[in-house]
């Protein structure tokens, strides 16, 4: 292990033996967390991908003691046949493992202009990172989403495909008002430098949302968003997934994570706090109109529960409740 000068939470297990970082202009960061079969299985799809432009990836095991992710991957690294380095996020939890990949990005790749993110049970597609970068360049965009489309492992759940928690917050390629997820994301090197370590909020590192806190930040301060509709990820959905207290507990938890992000945005302006709850609260006296015409519209009754579980997840977020489903991940 090489530790880092200033930080013995992280360390880098290995790298590829031929890396220029200096030459590097984009870098794919792939956290990961007991998952060592599906991730070589996102790295297999990103040495496939037809680019020309030089980048690097950055695996971030963040399970400190097994290392299963790590230790499938470092013979990639090693023989030359994936380009960059193999880390260890030594905290754990979602949104340490982001801030230590990101920061690592920073330190090691002094030239790269846009970073990428992919989650180890997705899968891109060929063209996945070329267009995900000319679309920030076209575009004029610092930040950039792309849909992730669920890849259910039973076929005959493909129905779920237009639930909301599945289905992705944009259908065309422009600039969009708000972004929620990094499972497909590019972020411009100067966004991170302006936002500054801690990017991610520790406060949702079991929880999730820190990402969806970064993105409402950075729209804060001024960073212009765009969305890429043709440079999708293949997420693989197990079948936990489509059962209904999972949907209902990512439903609350979507809620929760609303509540929060929204405190966190109207902090310091006159009488935040009650303006939240009382949106909460009209949330949710108007959620079983917006679920009775969600029925009515696709006949599903789990997609009709959607904006209740929601509107009842920002109401409970003002008691104290997170619904931490990182925390158990054998459940997630």
């Amino acid at each position: 292990m090489i530790p880092l000068p200033s930080d013995d939470s992280v360390s880098i297990a290995g790298r590829s033996p031929r890396l220029v970082t200096t030459a590097v202009e984009a870098i794919v960061t792939l956290p990961t967390f007991k998952r060592p079969e599906q991730l070589l299985a996102t790295l297999a799809s990103l040495k496939g991908q037809d680019t020309c432009r030089r980048f690097a990836i950055i695996v971030i095991e963040n399970e400190a003691e097994a290392r299963a992710g790590a230790k499938a991957a470092l013979p990639l690294f090693e023989r030359g046949e994936v380009s960059g380095m193999v880390m260890i996020a030594h905290e754990r939890g979602n949104c340490s493992a982001y801030n230590a990949g990101w920061q690592m990005a920073i330190l090691h790749f002094p030239n790269f202009r846009h970073l990428l993110v992919i989650d180890d049970d997705e899968i891109a597609d060929p063209q996945w990172l070329e267009r995900m970068c000319k679309t920030a360049e076209t575009l004029g965009a610092d930040i950039v989403g792309g849909p992730q489309r669920p890849v259910f492992a039973d076929a005959a759940h493909a129905r779920w495909a237009d639930h909301p928690v599945f289905a992705p917050p944009y259908r065309e390629t422009g600039r969009v008002p708000a972004l929620y997820s990094s499972g497909n994301l590019l972020v411009a090197r100067y966004v991170l430098t302006a936002m500054g370590p801690p990017f991610l909020d520790l406060k949702f590192n079991f929880m999730g949302g820190g990402d969806s806190d970064f993105l409402s930040r950075a729209a804060q301060r001024g960073f212009v968003l765009g969305w890429c509709a043709e440079a999708p990820v293949r997420e693989i959905v197990p079948a936990r997934r489509v059962e209904a207290d999972w949907i209902r507990a990512r439903s609350l938890r979507n809620g929760v994570i609303s509540t929060l992000v929204e405190k966190k945005k109207r902090a310091g302006t006159p009488f935040a706090g009650t303006k939240v709850f009382l949106k909460s609260l009209a949330l949710l006296a108007a959620s079983p109109f917006r679920g009775a015409a969600r029925l009515a519209r696709t006949g599903s009754l789990a997609t009709a529960l959607y904006p209740i579980h929601v509107a009842v997840g920002r109401v409970l977020a003002e008691f104290g409740y997170a619904n931490e489903q990182y925390r158990q991940p054998e459940k997630n």
